[in-house]
């Protein structure tokens, strides 16, 4: 049993801290990941959860910075007993949710590992069951565990980590994240992202005579009947499937390939910084420079006219997807640097470039 409680302590500590730096890594997308459960349970369980959709960034750090915490109070044997009880109700609570998204197919993502590893929502599921047991294991025996450091210096050291943590995730919020896992990354070629990688292999399922059989290639009889069809080698789908741009005149995705682009991301109108007067310097400096400016919204005319005059945003605009443009930028607003489709460059609003550093990319 010693052996198994050290497995299982290392298993959960381990898993906790990985899960949580890379959250920590992004806390923006995990709080886009939160406002989606919130918003499916106002929706299917009970409207009171839409109260969390405007706390739903710290929320998402204060999960995060929990995670870590935890994860080490684990490894250390620090307040065992109280460790054990908040990691019992956390996965508890995570396993309700990987179970409801699973079952009613609502999030197709739980963000457990941010964008480093995507899990499907059976898988997030299965992981959390697992955890679950060796969660169980440290909760059954956690009066046995003996601490690693005196009670004085484990306070200071968790102390410190939740300083630290929390530094980390505010800085990742006001500028972006450290390690971009996302397919609009700096280098990536965004037409070839677009497309498949290989072949595409499809299985369908469909019957015949009562029977069910299985093809690669649809059969021609037309006794056959659909029941359902899979892809067999997801890896090769394309890594980029939602990406356009367009407005009043028509659809400028293809446009947006061809020569040196610099967008304006804007996802948001309403809640964006109007602090951007050194975006409004970067597009006079870059007007003598082979660079087309423009911005990209999913906020409605009105209001992104009204941001426009208000910031003296004189520049064209398309539209876009919200979920797009979170994706590409965890900034609003943010800037998105293209040469022939390919990602030149991204920053934040509060690292908003010089001319000439973006005439030294290009």
């Amino acid at each position: 049993m010693k052996i198994i409680k050290e497995i299982s302590r290392f298993i959960v500590g381990g898993l906790f801290i990985f899960s949580g730096l890379i959250k920590l890594n992004d806390p923006v997308g995990t709080s886009i990941k939160l406002h989606e459960y919130f918003d499916v349970f106002a929706s299917d369980i009970a409207g009171f959860f839409s109260f969390f959709v405007p706390y739903a960034l710290p929320i998402a750090v204060f999960l995060v910075v929990l995670e870590v915490v935890l994860g080490i109070a684990v490894l250390l044997k620090y307040k065992m007993n109280l460790t054990s009880w908040i990691l019992l109700l956390m996965i508890v609570f995570f396993t309700f949710l990987t179970f409801y998204s699973a079952y009613f197919n609502k999030v197709t993502d739980c963000g457990c590992f941010g964008d480093a590893i995507k899990l499907t929502p059976w898988e997030s599921f299965t992981k959390d069951i697992i955890l679950l047991v060796f969660v169980g294991i440290l909760f059954v025996y956690r009066k046995t565990f003996t601490p690693l450091l005196n009670h004085r210096v484990g306070n200071i050291l968790i102390g410190t980590i939740i300083l630290i943590c929390n530094y980390v995730a505010i800085y990742a919020i006001n500028h972006l994240p450290f390690i971009d896992f996302r397919a609009y990354k700096v280098g990536g070629h965004i037409p070839t992202l677009m497309q498949p990688s290989g072949e595409i292999i499809m299985e369908y399922t469909v019957e015949k005579d009562g029977k069910q059989e299985t093809f690669t290639t649809y059969p021609t009889d037309p006794a056959y009947k659909y029941i359902d069809s899979r892809i067999l080698n997801p890896e090769v789908n394309p890594k980029i499937t939602d990406y356009s741009i367009y407005n009043d005149d028509g659809d400028f995705t293809d446009a947006s390939f061809v020569g040196n682009k610099l967008y304006i991301v804007i996802y948001d109108a309403r809640k964006a910084s109007k602090d951007i007067d050194r975006i409004n310097e970067l597009i006079k400096g870059l007007a003598s420079y082979n660079v087309e400016v423009a911005a990209i919204t999913a906020s409605t005319y009105d209001d992104f006219e009204a941001y426009r005059h208000e910031t003296q945003l004189a520049i064209p605009y398309y539209y876009s997807d919200a979920t797009v443009l979170k994706t590409i930028l965890r900034a609003n607003p943010g800037l998105f640097l293209l040469q022939n489709g390919k990602v030149i460059g991204k920053w934040h609003h509060n690292d908003t470039p010089t001319a000439e550093e973006i005439r030294r990319l290009l």
